[in-house]
């Protein structure tokens, strides 16, 4: 097969979650494990950091994967969804997964999807596993996708592993309940391997304590050890922040951190990354506090990293962000409020399998929106989300696909103006970076 007909076969054999929703979603870890014994077990052979959360996962992993290249070691990063390309999901030094590559693995195991029905997800981490420990790399970043206890990912026994931040999200399959899904989450601490958890939360504090006595594994809530606060007054058209991180009886740790990231929650994501690299160091990794700066302020360039409040021009400021679900939401509200503006242009689609009263409610009325609909079977229809906006107060027009709707919101806008495209990952995969 080419490469095209063979993302054909992998999208029509092995449904994604991504596109197709619950359908595509195959819980337990028995077809996974049975891939990997076939293939040798390459996840045995792989020293990793596994990375799960409801919020903040992708940037934490790139995070940790931009330090660990700047320190000099050879790294793989899985992440999940993909926005350009399917290759963006497996990469090794920030460098994609070859297409050559995909087509001769995808031919060789064929026999043995017909035979166990991966998921699409199922292969994917198969294939991550088997081209990481192929490539021997040093250590490998390893994103969970949907949950963690039944996630494919967790046939993995890694040095580490990093709860990033719990909110509603995939209730269907998660839970109705905070605790319900950090139980989910909670679900890759392993047997005696430290465990971290970004952010304090008290509604799920104790669900994190109670797995971790249960396994023995050493926990630590990173906020209760690094505190993350600007040093300088961010630009809205800045491409960095300037941090500092103190402990929170005030001794200075880190001045003038710059990170490459600008997104308000990255300041949420910063603990648990700080807290890892501590880790890996008293594991006896060498990553020096220059290897840190480097790969927080270089993370785009080290690793490709997109989508995570990425300006995409000025005059308009047009700006881009995946966050899709209620806390994802409210950081991007709330950062738009503070940034000097005529008017806001909000280029907004969602899928259809989430309930969007939530989000809708949280956003501003004074904007006008540009209704869209990725292309993608999960994708609402932009006029059914235009009629549920209006419910709520929203106003604006149907624009049907994302190109479409972004063209027209960048025409409308003056030079102080504010374009902001967002509402899934989907519709952030349709624009042009």
């Amino acid at each position: 097969m080419t490469y095209a007909e063979t993302l054909d076969y992998l999208y029509s054999q092995l449904p994604m979650f991504q596109r197709v929703g619950e359908a595509g979603y195959k819980p337990g870890l028995e077809r996974t494990e049975a891939l990997a014994a076939a293939m040798g077990n390459p996840e045995r052979q792989l020293r990793c950091v596994h990375v799960a959360g409801t919020n903040g996962k992708g940037s934490s992993s790139n995070l940790l994967a931009a330090v660990l290249q700047a320190a000099g070691y050879k790294v793989g990063l899985y992440t999940s969804p993909h926005l350009k390309e399917f290759t963006e999901r497996i990469k090794i030094n920030g460098q994609d997964l070859t297409p050559e590559y995909l087509v001769a693995w995808v031919a060789r195991w064929q026999p043995l999807f017909a035979e166990l029905q991966p998921s699409f997800f199922e292969m994917c981490v198969a294939l991550a596993f088997a081209y990481f420990a192929e490539e021997q790399v040093d250590v490998a970043v390893v994103e969970v996708g949907l949950g963690g206890r039944l996630d494919s990912t967790n046939i993995i026994t890694p040095l580490v592993s990093l709860i990033t931040n719990i909110s509603y999200d995939h209730q269907n399959l998660l839970g109705n309940t905070l605790p319900l899904i950090a139980g989910e989450k909670a679900g890759i601490i392993k047997p005696g391997v430290p465990a971290i958890i970004s952010q304090t939360q008290p509604e799920v504090q104790a669900v994190f304590e109670q797995k971790a006595a249960a396994e023995q594994a050493p926990l630590r809530f990173a906020d209760q050890h690094y505190l993350a606060e600007l040093a300088a007054p961010t630009a809205p058209a800045d491409d960095t922040q300037l941090l500092t991180i103190t402990q929170p009886d005030g001794q200075l740790l880190l001045s003038e951190l710059e990170l490459g990231l600008v997104g308000d929650y990255q300041r949420l994501n910063l603990p648990g990354v700080l807290a890892v690299v501590d880790e890996l160091r008293r594991q006896g990794l060498t990553i020096p506090e220059a290897a840190v700066r480097e790969g927080l302020r270089e993370v785009r360039r080290l690793t490709g990293f997109l989508g995570r409040w990425t300006i995409l021009g000025r005059q308009p400021l047009v700006i881009c962000d995946t966050g899709h679900n209620e806390a994802g939401i409210r950081f991007i509200v709330g950062q738009l409020a503070r940034l000097p503006m005529q008017r806001l242009h909000f280029v907004l689609g969602v899928v259809n399998d989430k309930d969007v009263s939530k989000m809708l409610s949280l956003l501003p009325q004074h904007a006008t929106y540009y209704f869209c609909q990725a292309t993608i079977p999960r994708a609402m229809p932009a006029a059914e989300l235009a009629e549920r906006a209006a419910a709520v107060g929203l106003q604006g027009h149907v624009y049907g696909p994302v190109p479409v709707a972004v063209q027209a919101a960048r025409a409308a806008a003056g030079p102080d103006d504010v374009v902001f495209i967002g509402g899934s990952t989907f519709v952030v995969a349709e624009v042009d970076f």
